[in-house]
């Protein structure tokens, strides 16, 4: 039941970030970027994760710039190449530099001489959301890199990183379902407002 519900909201919820223009991404964008600068957390964060927007997704671009300029150390995701795998690492990322796309068209870091950033040093996460509600559940696209790359933050004692997630507001819905393996997010941030989730 989950399942084609999820599948159901991902084709509409895609279909409405995708309908978005040009300049309401940049827009959207820059509003983002204003209320994350003001969260404590980021403030205090050193080590940041963030993605490279696709898809019509809400663009952390001007964030990463900014954290940049703040000597803040900057991470994206990297996606193994083998084609059954579903694995995810970060490697240290600086503002501007060329990427190379990975299966999927988005841009990430090569890797090449480098290690991984271990996921438990990150101070915050920044992910892309489908969907999500006021009470925190959120829809991603069904990959699971997430949810198997912050498994352990299931454990509530688990405080580092804090989870952020980024959405469009057009990509709220009133209720989602979840799942046991989904991670819990601390706050999401939109466009429009910053939700802080009551997780118990």
């Amino acid at each position: 039941m989950n399942s084609a519900l999820k599948s159901r909201l991902r084709r509409e919820l895609r279909a409405r970030r995708q309908s978005l223009s040009k300049d309401q991404q940049t827009v959207a964008a820059n509003q983002l970027m204003q209320r994350l600068i003001r969260l404590p957390a980021f403030r205090e964060a050193r080590h940041i994760a963030a993605y490279i927007a696709s898809d019509g997704e809400i663009s952390p671009a001007p964030l990463l710039r900014h954290a940049s300029l703040k000597n803040k150390h900057c991470y994206l995701p990297r996606i193994s190449q083998a084609p059954a795998s579903n694995h995810m690492d970060f490697y240290r990322y600086r503002y501007g530099q060329t990427l190379r796309p990975n299966r999927y068209g988005i841009g990430e870091p090569s890797g090449y001489r480098r290690q991984a950033q271990a996921s438990n040093t990150l101070d915050i996460v920044l992910l892309p959301l489908t969907g999500f509600d006021k009470e925190g559940r959120r829809l991603g696209m069904g990959g699971g890199y997430y949810d198997r790359a912050f498994a352990y933050k299931r454990n509530k004692k688990m405080r580092k990183p804090i989870m952020i997630g980024l959405a469009h507001h057009c990509q709220e819905v009133n209720a989602l379902p979840s799942d046991g393996w989904d991670i819990p997010l601390d706050f999401i941030v939109t466009d429009r407002q910053v939700i802080k989730v009551n997780r118990r």
